[in-house]
């Protein structure tokens, strides 16, 4: 409420109008890593940090947004949207998918900011185009649901800002439900709710504070991975559309055709696909610990078939598998090569366990890990604005 708070102050100092103000969470992916852009399933939340924005209509073809975390802002036509590297591109890109579907959409004068850690991999960027889409579409009455929502806030960013990023994290920003996780069907874009209330656990994330350059090239090539085992597989299964149509029988019929590094790679995404499925069940039977097991095999999936962990966060994860009884289960989170892992720790253990991995990791690297402790919350909403004036 604080990030509201201020917000909306830094609006009031700024404008006359009197704004909306919307809040949109970042996300976290318990299971179910590097199988969104293979047609297989996520497994995500959303998180109680997140952006809020302060928005009302500009009267003018001039919109006018201030980054409240930059302590910078920009003025822009509504009629000269152009893709570009900077913070501003984002939201011009969600200004121009609601003009290309034909919406009437007005200039606006908006502030935002947030409470996300840069670099994390909690998708601030998706919050920050998920949110801003879904105030434009409320203040604007266009009636979009929240699935069109995602779409223009993927749009955005691959079109405006050049991040070739798949559907879960605006879809997670936008559906996410307090207490609850969703297994989400990257093929049909439809989801189910699974309750996550383990009050004797708690959620931490561990930031390597590293991110390494080689994540978005790397990123790239295990697409192209993916792609291409595909294709090969097509040659003699032309029912086979993405490597969510892939068995392990099928794809051991085809090793020798697709060579060892392609096998491998697709071996991981096929297993981590089953996983994800597996993982569902489990905690549809309030099986904590079953479930936490599968996450330390899928971060030992990405270490060492789909290389994409780094020894940061390799680290991190041995860390808690040697109290695997307190920390019942850890991976690294997000696309690769740093930002955090995600840690299932006994409640009565956070403090020990914190402490360990402080030694631990500045005796190894020389520098501190940050912590976060995240609650799974609800999805993009409205603040009703007369609680926040005095």
């Amino acid at each position: 409420m604080n990030l509201i708070r201020s917000i909306s102050s830094d609006f009031k100092e700024k404008f006359e109008s009197r704004p909306h103000l919307f809040v949109a969470p970042g996300r976290i992916n318990l299971i179910g890593e590097h199988t969104d852009y293979n047609e297989g399933f996520v497994m995500p939340a959303a998180i109680d940090m997140g952006m809020a924005f302060a928005i009302a209509p500009s009267g003018s073809d001039k919109c006018n947004i201030y980054a409240a975390d930059f302590k910078e802002g920009v003025t822009f036509s509504i009629n000269d949207l152009n893709p570009g590297e900077v913070w501003v591109n984002y939201l011009m890109g969600v200004l121009d998918a609601f003009l290309r579907r034909g919406l009437p959409v007005k200039a606006v004068d908006c502030v935002f900011g947030g409470n996300i850690p840069s670099g994390s991999g909690l998708s601030s960027s998706a919050a920050l185009c998920a949110g801003f889409g879904f105030a434009l579409n409320e203040i604007f009455g266009f009636g979009l649901n929240r699935l069109e929502i995602a779409k223009i806030a993927q749009r955005s960013e691959r079109h405006f800002a050049g991040a070739n990023v798949g559907i879960m994290d605006p879809y997670a920003s936008l559906f996410g439900k307090k207490e609850s996780v969703f297994l989400l069907d990257c093929r049909s874009l439809t989801h189910e709710y699974i309750s996550f209330h383990f009050p004797e656990y708690e959620i931490l994330l561990i930031d390597s504070h590293v991110k390494h350059s080689l994540a978005l090239s790397a990123y790239n090539d295990r697409r192209a991975a993916c792609e291409e085992g595909v294709r090969i597989i097509q040659k003699q299964n032309p029912e086979v559309r993405s490597l969510r149509d892939v068995s392990r029988a099928l794809l051991y019929q085809h090793q020798d055709q697709l060579g060892e590094d392609i096998f491998i790679k697709c071996l991981y995404v096929v297993e981590e696909i089953d996983r994800t499925q597996l993982a569902a069940l489990l905690l549809q039977s309030s099986d904590l610990k079953g479930f936490g097991g599968l996450m330390y095999e899928t971060h030992w999936g990405l270490s060492q078939a789909y290389e994409v962990s780094c020894e940061e966060l390799d680290l991190l994860v041995s860390i808690a598998e040697e109290g695997r009884g307190d920390v019942i289960g850890s991976r690294m989170m997000w696309g690769g090569f740093g930002g955090c892992t995600i840690n299932l720790v006994r409640k009565e253990k956070e403090e020990m366990f914190k402490e360990k991995v402080r030694q631990k990791y500045f005796t190894t690297f020389k520098k501190e890990p940050g912590f976060y402790l995240v609650n799974l919350s609800e999805g993009a909403h409205s603040i009703p604005v007369v609680n926040h004036h005095n």
